[in-house]
């Protein structure tokens, strides 16, 4: 192949337009919106935080220091207070937050009043077993609601979360735990992956034959695979949260607080851990959620991508249900 037929294959020149009735029902419909922005972002991101619930409000919309910045300067809120209870005192209390299929073709509905009540048990159950505030906790889970529902839990009592791939080798899910000193890790018996069964418990088991920082691990019953459980260190997640209570109050966070690190692959070297904090990105994922995916309050929307990636974490959990949406997975 020529260099000059490869170049024009990499060429694209069409543009597509959108109906006149998709651009009058769009979010968004006005092109002036990017002049706007550029005339005074502040301002164009102070509209969207103030769509979200604060505990307390920021001092300064942005502090540069280049090359850092400061979104929301001494604000406080809580990503699972904004993902759930804001939604509670309406008509969406009762409307499907997260629709699932599993790979066997199972399927369930849970309502934003179920999931709020789901999140508070669990998070009731990692203060129970000595979570608090700072502790990070590691995700090794297959795709099914309580894997958001962990994360959502872990972000209402400020334990920041990291979420591994459920088809990562247990040495990469070492790696990751030893380099943020996880103190739990939650996973699952196994999950299902084109037809078979990926053994998680027995990769985490693995894998923390090198750590010497995880007290506990949490255990979620998915593919009833037969596993070991290590006494005084695993736990049941159906046994752990069967007498928690449903109500458990979002702590005020501060807007530069760690709500989770995730990994990059890792495939030229060591994988390096990227700090994601909670004011900026909360807004910046309700943001572009609601234009970007044009998320109407009927719409039932999905996002392709595993919970593991970034892409997961923004657009399966966190940019829908701040948005009150459905969220298919």
């Amino acid at each position: 192949m020529t260099k000059e037929s490869l170049e024009a294959l990499l060429e694209e020149n069409r543009s597509f337009s959108a109906s006149d009735d998709f651009k009058k029902n769009a979010q968004i419909n006005d092109p002036n919106i990017y002049e706007q922005a550029g005339k005074d972002p502040l301002k164009f991101w102070e509209s969207f935080a103030n769509d979200l619930h604060w505990f307390q409000k920021w001092d300064k919309t942005l502090e540069w220091k280049k090359p850092f910045a400061k979104w929301f300067v001494n604000a406080k809120t809580n990503m699972s207070y904004n993902c759930l209870d804001r939604h509670l005192q309406g008509p969406r209390a009762t409307k499907t937050a997260i629709l699932w299929e599993g790979e066997p073709g199972d399927i369930r509905r849970i309502t934003y009043e179920e999931l709020h009540r789901e999140v508070c048990r669990f998070a009731n159950s990692l203060k129970s077993i000595g979570i608090n505030k700072g502790d990070r906790v590691t995700l090794y889970m297959p795709m099914v609601p309580e894997l958001a529902i962990a994360m959502l839990a872990c972000a209402r009592i400020g334990a920041p979360h990291s979420v591994v791939f459920g088809g990562f080798s247990p040495d990469s899910l070492r790696d990751r735990i030893n380099d943020c000193q996880s103190k739990l890790v939650i996973t699952s018996d196994g999950g299902w992956r084109r037809g078979e069964i990926v053994p998680l418990k027995e990769n985490t088991d693995k894998a923390l034959e090198g750590t010497d920082c995880v007290e506990k691990v949490i255990v979620l019953k998915r593919t009833e695979n037969k596993i070991s459980m290590i006494d005084d260190r695993d736990l049941w997640w159906d046994e752990l949260i069967e007498d928690q209570s449903e109500i458990c109050e979002a702590e005020p966070l501060d807007a530069e607080d760690m709500l989770f690190l995730l990994y990059t692959s890792g495939t030229t070297g060591k994988p390096k851990g990227i700090l994601h904090t909670t004011a900026g990105y909360m807004v910046g994922v309700y943001a572009t959620t609601k234009w970007v995916f044009d998320v109407k309050e009927e719409d039932t929307y999905w996002c392709t991508a595993d919970i593991g990636w970034v892409t997961g974490h923004s657009y399966i959990v966190y940019g829908p249900l701040l948005n009150g949406a459905t969220t298919m997975m």
